[in-house]
């Protein structure tokens, strides 16, 4: 019997069976006291996991529907925002900005760079900006970029800060409200493993402020419609909502918050910090700036005379592990582990010794067993 292929990419990430369960259980109807009850738990969950006091609203929609929503409601066309770019999903970003005729000013980076906020600082003394877009995980590097630091310059600027959150909300330390971000756009697929078609969004005080004066088109991704339907005595969508991925992520995120958020949080640490030092006894380079931030994806450099997507495609033909290959211009050059969502130690070592064998029959040189052993080591030291 051909067993099911096993996702160790960056989202959409595996799910447990408590979430499948929920979504196959009899709907509610969306219209009443029954679905109120969980879209209220679900927004409670989401706010506490973002450390917000901010509206938090639910979309039927990708990531990318969240980060559209935020350009529609905030800003006019003509409005200047700065956008750091440093990878694929940067790029995103700013595509979007471009699509609802702002004035993008760019940050370019090199693929594998960090965000400075220095740099940000300066773009934004070079001229006034009502916002800055950015990631706080760019999925396409790994990297981890300083949300913190960056909403210290836009706080201390009056221009407001707008954080992807996608691949980084549960696996990676985020303070919505003490770190100054006033929209964070976040996914119901990566960390939380619930199934993709969600997106939610937290807004401040003062995005809601924004939001008035704003005349970018917006219907479906009204934020106001949301917030109006959410405040009825019982709670709803405007429009009909992905029923069956609500009662999925409300399970989700239970069994998130049975864990504990702290002890998530621990656990992508340490399933980043094993799988580090696995691919790192196999004498291969980790890709991007301050990797031991990178608690959600792990890219790898290819070595020398092995294609990074030949060797993902290997992996899984040979082994029904899905490992995610580069993007953009790091086509072929890298490829990339994730360990955000629902996994455990013996899903690192599994995928580290598919590794191995792989490299092995591709011709590089790898002592069997030092990627394992290296991984094991760091879980029996936690």
């Amino acid at each position: 019997m051909e067993k099911p292929e096993i996702i160790m990419a960056p989202g959409p990430t595996p799910v447990p069976p408590q979430v499948y369960l929920a979504q196959g259980s009899p709907l509610v109807y969306h219209r009443g006291p029954g679905y109120g009850a969980v879209l209220r738990e679900v927004t409670d969950n989401l706010k506490t996991i973002l450390r917000t006091s901010n509206d938090l609203l639910i979309f039927a929609s990708s990531g990318t529907g969240g980060l559209e929503s935020a350009v529609a409601n905030l800003f006019s066309p003509g409005d200047r925002v700065v956008v750091p770019v440093a990878g694929y999903f940067g790029e995103r970003f700013a595509k979007i900005a471009r699509a609802f005729h702002l004035d993008v000013r760019v940050i370019d980076y090199e693929w594998g760079q960090a965000v400075r906020a220095g740099d940000v600082s300066t773009a934004l003394d070079e001229a006034p900006a009502k916002a800055v877009l950015m990631q706080q995980s760019e999925t396409s590097t790994g990297v981890i970029h300083d949300v913190e630091a960056v909403g210290e310059v836009t706080r201390d600027r009056g221009v407001l800060l707008v954080a992807d959150v996608v691949s980084s909300l549960g696996a990676v330390p985020l303070d919505s409200d003490g770190w100054g971000v006033d929209v964070a756009v976040g996914g119901s697929q990566k960390a939380f493993s619930a199934t993709p078609g969600l997106a939610f969004v937290s807004v401040s005080d003062a995005a809601w402020a924004a939001s008035k004066t704003a005349t970018n088109p917006r219907f479906y991704f009204d934020w106001a419609a949301y917030k109006a339907s959410y405040e009825l005595k019982s709670p709803e969508n405007p429009f009909t909502p992905a029923i069956s991925l609500m009662l999925g992520l409300q399970v989700a995120l239970r069994l998130h918050m049975e864990e504990g958020p702290p002890e998530v949080l621990s656990r992508h640490r340490i399933l980043s910090e094993a799988t580090k030092e696995g691919v790192r006894a196999l004498g291969l380079d980790l890709f991007g700036e301050h990797p031991e931030r990178a608690w959600a994806v792990t890219a790898v450099r290819a070595p020398e005379g092995v294609d990074g997507d030949e060797l993902v495609a290997k992996v899984r033909a040979d082994h029904r592990i899905i490992l995610a290959p580069g993007q953009g211009p790091l086509k072929g050059k890298v490829f990339r582990i994730g360990h955000l969502g629902y996994y455990d130690m013996f899903d690192i070592i599994r995928c580290l010794a598919a590794l191995e064998l792989t490299l092995e029959e591709m011709g590089y040189p790898v002592k069997r067993g030092a990627a394992v052993a290296a991984a094991e080591g760091v879980f029996a030291s936690r």
